[in-house]
């Protein structure tokens, strides 16, 4: 019997354990939270059983899986027919999805800045870059945004290219001597 015969449902395990391993749950953690057996989750896991559509429901939810992850999930345990309500995309256009090609150009050219908005939230900071156009008025030059983390490290990165051009921007220092000649210090 190959490999495949004995685990019939390898994609759908697959797929269960990586959403517990993105989740940092244990078998354990998410087999109590679902009330099933720990080696009945280890089992699906594996690939050698299909949960039952009312633990694989369950599953669903508990990773808040949305709409065609879920349904896909659901089609991947081989239960075709209908779906049930609970991870029924509501939009009929979710079901066929269209692939789409997005191509975003981006511009290289060095866009100059003499003013700045720091706007702050819960997921990190969002820098708005102005240029002054006279009168009083601004015109939005760039928009960025980033985690508290990553600001952080702009800002360390700013300030070692602030120092290495303060530092280096001082006289030149004499080339160093070739080997065959002997400095002073050494006669």
């Amino acid at each position: 019997m190959s490999q495949e015969n004995r685990k019939p449902f390898q994609p759908l395990g697959g797929h269960l354990k990586y959403l517990r391993e993105q989740s940092h749950q244990s078998l354990a953690e998410v087999s109590g939270a679902v009330e099933i057996d720990e080696r009945s989750l280890e089992r699906f896991e594996s690939g050698l059983e299909r949960p039952a559509e009312e633990i694989l429901l369950l599953l669903i939810s508990y990773f808040d899986m949305k709409d065609q992850e879920a349904v896909q999930l659901w089609e991947m345990a081989g239960y075709n027919g209908d779906i049930p309500e609970q991870i029924r995309p509501t939009d009929e256009t979710v079901l066929n999805p269209k692939n789409v090609v997005m191509l975003l150009a981006m511009d290289m050219r060095t866009m100059y800045t003499d003013g700045i908005e720091v706007v702050t939230n819960s997921a990190g900071i969002t820098m708005n870059f102005v240029q002054s156009t006279g009168q009083n008025k601004v015109a939005p030059v760039a928009r960025l945004g980033m985690s508290y983390d990553q600001a952080r490290e702009v800002m360390q990165t700013i300030e070692r290219a602030l120092l290495k051009a303060k530092y280096q921007s001082g006289p030149r220092l004499l080339p160093p001597t070739s080997s065959g000649e002997q400095s002073s210090a050494n006669l």
